[in-house]
């Protein structure tokens, strides 16, 4: 299969160097697309807000200025990460930004509502420190948690046109 074509029949090559299988309905809504695009924002997802809960509870803040931070960062951390890719596709920085607000922002936006529910109705998760088991429990539960809601949130948008289908045009 040669990687650096776009064929809308058979497959498009993702940013991370993966093909995606555009067989099924329309814009490639498959599981499999599905799944890649919900692993995409998750990683950007748990590299910003990991981040974001590591600074604030190392500096000791309140849970209501690390969540603020760890969202913030969860956000800005799965926008590059498809920003990145575009821009090395030859796209305009202006082009990138809206390609990236459009294909990330319903997945990052529910992956977060999802995993920050998780921890803040884990009983303790909030109050456990860096070094406690809960702490990184409740993290990682929340984010295997997100990836099982956001999947077929994402899939639906892909059916659609819309979300992680907007990246593929640049590719």
């Amino acid at each position: 299969m040669n990687h650096g074509t776009h064929r809308h029949s058979g497959t498009a090559h993702h940013p991370s160097g993966t093909a995606h299988d555009h067989a099924g309905p329309a814009h490639g809504a498959t599981w499999a697309t599905a799944v890649r695009a919900t692993l995409h924002c998750l990683t950007g997802c748990a590299v910003g807000e990991i981040l974001g809960m590591v600074i604030g509870t190392s500096l000791m803040w309140g849970n209501v200025p690390t969540m603020a931070l760890a969202i913030t960062l969860a956000f800005v951390f799965g926008y590059s990460f498809t920003l990145f890719a575009v821009v090395r596709a030859g796209v305009s920085l202006r082009t990138a930004v809206r390609v990236a607000l459009a294909a990330d922002t319903v997945s990052i936006a529910v992956m977060e509502l999802v995993d920050n529910a998780i921890i803040a109705l884990t009983p303790g998760a909030m109050e456990a420190h860096l070094s406690d088991g809960l702490f990184w429990y409740a993290l990682l539960g929340g984010f295997a948690v997100a990836f099982l809601i956001t999947t077929p949130v994402n899939k639906w948008m892909i059916g659609r046109g819309k979300g992680h289908a907007v990246v593929h045009a640049y590719h």
